[in-house]
């Protein structure tokens, strides 16, 4: 319990929770726009052959 005390209350504890939530956020947009664009791409592929 004292080390969520810490996460939350100390500098440290919420660069780190910031850093976490970007980092998710980021991973999240990289997941979505590759899953976007491999679709895009095969529906170009097939209009092509």
């Amino acid at each position: 319990m004292h080390a969520l005390k810490d996460l939350f209350t100390s500098d440290v504890g919420l660069m780190s929770v910031a850093v976490i939530a970007f980092m998710l956020g980021m991973a999240v947009f990289f997941i979505r726009y590759s899953l976007k664009h491999m679709r895009e791409e095969e529906a170009s592929a097939q209009r092509r052959s």
